[in-house]
């Protein structure tokens, strides 16, 4: 399913590439001919959850060790949990176990977390740490690790994170981390390679420093390895983006939107080409990520009957029925993970709701008025028709003439209350003037 919409959506942008026309490719540097003294380490940055793209860029850094001249790799984490099954995760921690390099973790900058399943990486790693004001906790236990029976200490220590999250100190108490240097912490990626200095892994032992004497006698130690940072390329860096819970949410409101849009429009333009994009790709988002069925269902049925509403041109019940689902579907729209809630901020459910709201209730009925109660469809006949108040035009309301309903406002400010008989006298745009059959003010200029 994840597999197919990804491709969908590719196909969807290449096409629209290669509409716009392919632009020329930029000159690339050729590589340098010096080869640096010491090997280089791997970087690789993994922000946000850990998803089939980011599963798919740490397996490839991980192959890549026995190849790519590297001493060791990285992977800088900030994570709030696991969003591919136990399976595959479970398969990441091995070939990370199984790495023909040696495989660190650092949980860092400062104010970076790792929770839920994802704290199953301090036990596979080589080298562990932590920057000073990072969060790990909350460890996930329906994931049984890789190497439970050949480094239960390891495993053993992460129990202590069962329901809680802590900070540096009692990680190091607790012995989560295996980390090589000062009780500080692990700041920056220059400490980390420091304390990669010496490890001694399956292949041989890493040289990331090298110490120096200085003429007051006191010993310098100088980083020489080179940090050697990667991340995803453009395309899987925009599905790892939608298969946040905050992206995805408003992609599918949006997408929607659009498709409403230009189905009452009844043109295929830029519009639908949106809509259909931001639908295909917050469908994939919402199948990484653990949305609730019955919630994505609510908020495509809150479309479904604002267009109720929209093709009449006038907010009614339905609109109210839209409103509601679109509230509860937005609140309850993603299952929490351990240690973490996935429902979007609030801000982005002010945005995501306000916008609903002010399109279905303002925006596109007023574009259905305009479009398709145009003087030019022959609206003269009205004036002198007949017709019921529906809600009380004073000076503005709504009223029905024949089968449809209008806006209206009061002729000479007469006030008229729902369910009495109104004249239309003139038509101003899409709102008709009305006055009552009887008690009009009199208009003595005529």
């Amino acid at each position: 399913m994840r597999t197919t919409l990804k491709a969908i959506v590719i196909g969807i942008l290449a096409s629209a590439a290669l509409a716009l026309g392919a632009m020329p490719a930029g000159a690339q540097d050729d590589p340098p001919s010096d080869e640096p003294a010491v090997a280089p380490v791997d970087v690789l940055q993994v922000d946000g959850f850990i998803d089939p793209v980011v599963v798919a860029e740490i397996t490839n850094a991980v192959d890549d060790l026995a190849t790519n001249g590297s001493q060791a790799l990285i992977l800088q984490v900030n994570s709030r949990g696991v969003v591919v099954d136990d399976d595959t995760f479970t398969e990441l921690l091995s070939t990370i176990a199984d790495a023909s390099r040696p495989v660190a973790v650092w949980v860092g900058p400062s104010g970076a977390r790792l929770l839920g399943a994802a704290v199953h990486l301090l036990a596979v790693a080589d080298v562990s740490g932590m920057a000073p004001g990072a969060e790990v906790g909350y460890l996930d236990t329906s994931i049984i690790n890789p190497v439970a029976a050949t480094d239960p200490a390891a495993v053993d220590a992460l129990d202590a994170l069962i329901g809680r999250s802590v900070g540096l100190t009692d990680a190091r108490t607790l012995g989560v981390f295996r980390q090589r240097i000062s009780d500080e912490g692990i700041a920056t990626i220059a400490n980390m390679l420091d304390a990669l200095d010496g490890y001694e892994g399956d292949g041989g032992v890493l040289e990331t420093t090298e110490e120096e004497i200085t003429e007051d006698g006191t010993v310098q130690r100088t980083t020489t390895a080179v940090p050697r940072f990667s991340k995803p390329g453009l395309v899987d860096q925009l599905f790892h983006t939608v298969a946040s819970p905050p992206v995805a949410y408003l992609l599918l409101l949006v997408g929607l939107g659009l498709l409403l849009f230009e189905f009452f429009t009844a043109g295929v333009g830029v519009a639908a080409v949106v809509g259909i994009a931001s639908t295909l790709l917050s469908a994939y988002g919402l199948d990484v990520l653990p949305a609730r069925g019955w919630a994505v269902a609510l908020l495509v049925g809150a479309t479904v009957a604002f267009a109720i509403d929209v093709q009449v041109g006038l907010p009614r019940a339905w609109t109210g029925i839209g409103i509601t689902s679109t509230i509860v579907g937005s609140l309850w729209l993603f299952e929490p993970l351990p240690g973490t809630s996935l429902r979007p901020s609030w801000l982005t459910l002010i945005v995501g709701i306000g916008g609903v709201m002010l399109a279905y209730i303002v925006g596109m009925p007023s574009m259905t008025r305009t479009r398709f109660a145009t003087p030019t469809v022959g609206r003269d006949w009205m004036i002198g028709s007949e017709g019921t108040v529906v809600s009380a035009v004073a000076p503005d309301g709504i009223v029905r003439v024949g089968d449809a309903e209008w806006r209206a406002r009061t002729n000479r400010a007469t006030p008229v209350e729902a369910g009495e008989t109104i004249r239309v006298v003139a038509i101003d745009g899409v709102t008709l003037e009305v006055e009552p059959l009887e008690g009009a003010a009199r208009d003595y200029r005529r």
